[in-house]
C-alpha cells in the first residue's frame, strides 16, 4: 500500500500570462452598439511598493445597464487582459446596472474582478465600484467593509469615458480582496 502526500502548491504564474492572454478581443466588455454608459475602465496592478506589476491578467465580470448577467451578441459580460509593463490594461464596456442584493434589495454598480500574478498561490477578488454613485451607501457587500478601507474600491473618473481603478497587492493602500 503506497502513501500519499502533500505537495506543495504552486503559484499562478508567470506561465499563465503567455496562454490566457492572447486574445486582445477580450479587452472589449460591450460592444459599441450596447445599450448603456459607455465607458473605458483603466487597472493598474500594482505591487506593495507601488511599483508596477508588469505581467498580471485581469479578468472581470459585470451585469448589462439593466442589471442582467447574460452575454449577448453586443455584451459579453467578461473580459480579460494582461497588464504591460506600467501595470495598466483597459477594458471597453458599459457601466453596469444594480443586480439583487439576494435578500431584496439591490446592490450598487459594481464590476466584479479577479486578479492572477506572479507570487500568488491563488486568484484574488475583489470590486470596483464607482466614486460619487449615490447608491453606494445602500450596498450590502460594501457596508461589510470598514469605512475607512472603501475608497480601495472605488474607480476614480476622468476625462472622455475614462475610469481609471488601482489595484494595490499590498502595503498601506492595500486594495480590499474578498474571500469567496
Amino acid at each position: 500500500m503506497s502513501r500519499l502526500f502533500s505537495l506543495p502548491s504552486q503559484t499562478v504564474g508567470p506561465f499563465f500570462h503567455m496562454c490566457l492572454t492572447c486574445d486582445s478581443e477580450l479587452g472589449r466588455v460591450a460592444d459599441p452598439e450596447t445599450a448603456g454608459e459607455h465607458m473605458r475602465l483603466r487597472f493598474r496592478l500594482l505591487d506593495g511598493d507601488a511599483a508596477p506589476v508588469p505581467d498580471g491578467v485581469i479578468e472581470l465580470w459585470q451585469a448589462d445597464a439593466s442589471g442582467r448577467y447574460h452575454p449577448g451578441s453586443t455584451f459579453h459580460g467578461f473580459g480579460r487582459l494582461p497588464t504591460s509593463a506600467d501595470g495598466g490594461c483597459t477594458f471597453e464596456t458599459i457601466r453596469p446596472g444594480r443586480v439583487a442584493d439576494g435578500r431584496g434589495g439591490l446592490q450598487a454598480p459594481h464590476i466584479n474582478v479577479s486578479v492572477f500574478a506572479r507570487g500568488l498561490l491563488a486568484r484574488l477578488f475583489t470590486r470596483v465600484y464607482f466614486e460619487g454613485d449615490p447608491t453606494l451607501t445602500e450596498d450590502a457587500i460594501l457596508a461589510l467593509v470598514p469605512a475607512e478601507r472603501r475608497g480601495t474600491l472605488l474607480a476614480t473618473r476622468g476625462t472622455e469615458g475614462l475610469w481609471t481603478f488601482d489595484i494595490h497587492l499590498q502595503g498601506e493602500r492595500e486594495t480590499v480582496f474578498f474571500d469567496i
